[in-house]
């Protein structure tokens, strides 16, 4: 059967600009990291996909390395573009980055021109795609000017191979310097991907939130229910279908030790008196500045969607939950921080 998208799609989805950029983008993306790789069949792809544009969600995130294996995310897209979503192309906002390891040798990861461009060639074939709309230098890389990788994204949006150009996972001082080199380039930064949430607020510790904001730069959240551990699902001891099964995985031993699962229990008790669901009060929290424009989520099936979805009843957070929120994960940061090796991808 034709997929035909819901004529009521925009009616509930907001949506909020991208720093002081033309661009809007739903408060709830979708991601495609971990969830539609190799082991996703087409039919239960599209019934996440397809469920996801009909209540408003027009952003998906992608990425060179996303599966596994890496590449197979951007295939499996590019099959739900050409097969249901193609009427509907002018209406969606794809994303993807390189900065991971993709091919073997000293060309196959990290920042140079020679890698970022090779890696959107490559990702603008597996999607069928002539242009993505945001191409994000994936993160920061130490050892080659930043001059050149600023240059190489400048390069894809001036080739018309994307609209606009981000980075992820960039310390405060990278983002000033990236912004500042491309907008000599006459290119705008116009958004970043940083990991932030209730018991990781990297962002607000070293100031790169409030330099977005000076500078203009929108802000999506990745990991805003920190790999899961904010639905809930770890406390119960049971890891059972989750990432924290794989101990080779994402999640990490230190991510649901004893001190990070108290606080979450504590937050526990916070989103039941505000009638919501864990994962929705992460999400109210990630979005509760100015200068989020969305939060991006990563679900395995429709249940999830629909649980991620539901913060959009009740989006507002006051003076004294944020306060509570605050005393409940004192002693549960995370305390992590981007370093040149990268974390979570």
């Amino acid at each position: 059967m034709t997929y035909r998208a819901d004529t009521s799609r925009y009616d509930s989805m907001q949506y909020r600009r991208s720093g002081k950029s033309g661009l809007k983008l739903p408060v709830i993306s979708l991601g495609l990291w971990q969830n539609f790789g190799g082991t996703r069949d087409y039919p239960s792809a599209m019934e996440i996909l397809g469920y996801a544009f009909d209540q408003g969600i027009t952003h998906f995130d992608l990425a060179n390395n996303y599966g596994p294996p890496a590449g197979s995310s951007e295939e499996l897209f590019g099959q739900v573009l050409a097969r249901d979503f193609k009427p509907y192309r002018d209406e969606l906002i794809v994303s993807t980055k390189a900065g991971y390891n993709m091919w073997p040798g000293p060309y196959g990861e990290f920042g140079s021109r020679k890698y970022l461009l090779a890696s959107l060639d490559q990702s603008l074939k597996r999607m069928g795609l002539d242009y993505v709309d945001i191409f994000y230098s994936h993160r920061y890389d130490p050892e080659t000017p930043l001059e050149e990788t600023m240059g190489a994204l400048a390069h894809a949006v001036r080739t018309g191979k994307a609209l606009y150009v981000g980075i992820s996972s960039y310390p405060e001082a990278e983002t000033r310097k990236a912004h500042r080199i491309l907008k000599e380039m006459g290119v705008a930064t116009t958004i970043h991907q940083p990991s932030y949430s209730m018991i990781n607020r990297w962002i607000e510790n070293d100031h790169t939130i409030d330099t977005c904001g000076e500078l203009g730069i929108g802000i999506i959240a990745f990991s805003p229910l920190a790999q899961g551990v904010l639905s809930g699902k770890y406390n119960s001891g049971d890891k059972s279908g989750t990432r924290g099964e794989n101990p080779n995985g994402s999640l990490r031993a230190s991510h649901i030790e004893p001190r990070v699962l108290a606080a979450v229990d504590k937050l526990g008790e916070i989103a039941k008196s505000r009638g919501q669901s864990m994962v929705q009060l992460a999400l109210s929290w990630a979005l509760r500045r100015k200068e989020m424009t969305s939060a991006l989520v990563g679900v395995r099936n429709l249940e999830q969607l629909k649980d991620n979805l539901g913060v959009l009843n009740n989006l507002d957070l006051s003076a004294e939950e944020i306060a509570a929120i605050d005393a409940a994960t004192a002693d549960g940061q995370m305390e992590l921080h981007p370093r040149p090796s990268g974390w979570l991808r």
